[in-house]
């Protein structure tokens, strides 16, 4: 589960292949208005086994088009990685696993296949091929980004994502999480120079810096909105999405209310404003 409506990033559509060295995405072929042109599958290598972070959906012609990126390179790759549990990221993981023997690894136990995890801060190496591992709860509680040095890029599931925003997927996710890690990001993109942003769905961007700083400015408008709306009356969920988030696109609504929920429960938790009467309404 990804995007929203908002304007945010690159408008071109997005077909995958070569970013930079060492780095490939092969789109899967799910799209849809929350995973905009698919789900990024992430083939990374150096001078050893490659890395496959994010393997999508559960399809064999996914797993195919994967399979041939890594036979024309001569890879083999020696662990698949997951930015979060979403099945649109993690549900061909055990056919990934299976075709190659491999782990896969994630922050949460449930969705890992083999005895390792992932946990922040942690460095995965394969040859000279290094991650570290970014803890960036919020769209999830479980999310996770990577910073890759060798491409001075960060790999940002669906934290950011090339095309919009992403949703707070409320009561997993965490509006109050999602903007420390906003934070967290714009300090890893400042503190490394990093020039690049791979996200879960949609183009690659450059300019991370200004890309967090579009972010976290729609966050707070949004945030002002909710405000608004619960000061003029607003009194469920339904009323905040009617309000702030009309006209919305086909197929986005439940994303708007989860997003509104998470905007809500964000105020009421620094003290602002009271609960709704039902989170569910």
């Amino acid at each position: 589960m990804s995007g929203s409506p908002a304007v945010i990033g690159s408008l071109d559509p997005w077909f995958g292949g070569d970013v930079v060295a060492g780095v490939c995405c092969v789109l899967a072929p799910n799209p849809s208005a929350m995973t905009l042109d698919g789900t990024n599958t992430w083939i990374l290598w150096g001078n050893g086994p490659a890395v496959i972070v994010d393997p999508g959906p559960n399809d064999p012609e996914h797993l195919a088009a994967v399979a041939a990126e890594l036979a024309q390179r001569e890879l083999v790759p020696a662990e698949v990685l997951l930015t979060h549990g979403h099945a649109d990221h993690s549900a061909g993981a055990r056919m990934f696993a299976a075709r190659w023997d491999v782990p896969v690894r994630a922050l949460d136990p449930t969705h890992r296949l083999g005895s390792e995890g992932l946990l922040d801060g942690q460095r995965i190496r394969q040859g000279d091929l290094e991650l570290e591992v970014i803890a960036t709860p919020g769209h999830t509680s479980d999310s996770l980004s990577f910073h890759l040095p060798q491409a001075d890029a960060v790999l940002t599931g669906d934290t950011v994502l090339g095309r919009g925003t992403s949703v707070v997927a409320w009561p997993d996710g965490s509006l109050t999480d999602y903007l420390t890690s906003l934070q967290r990001l714009a300090e890893l993109a400042s503190e490394h120079s990093l020039d690049r942003v791979l996200p879960g769905h949609g183009p690659t961007l450059t300019r991370p810096a200004s890309l967090l700083a579009e972010y976290r400015a729609h966050r707070e408008e949004r945030l002002d909105q909710v405000r608004a709306a619960i000061a003029a009356g607003a009194k469920s969920v339904t009323d905040i999405v009617e309000r702030v988030y009309q006209p919305l696109p086909a197929g986005v609504l439940p994303a708007a209310r989860a997003s509104a929920a998470a905007q809500w429960a964000h105020l009421h938790q620094v003290g602002e404003v009271a609960p709704p009467a039902d989170w569910s309404n």
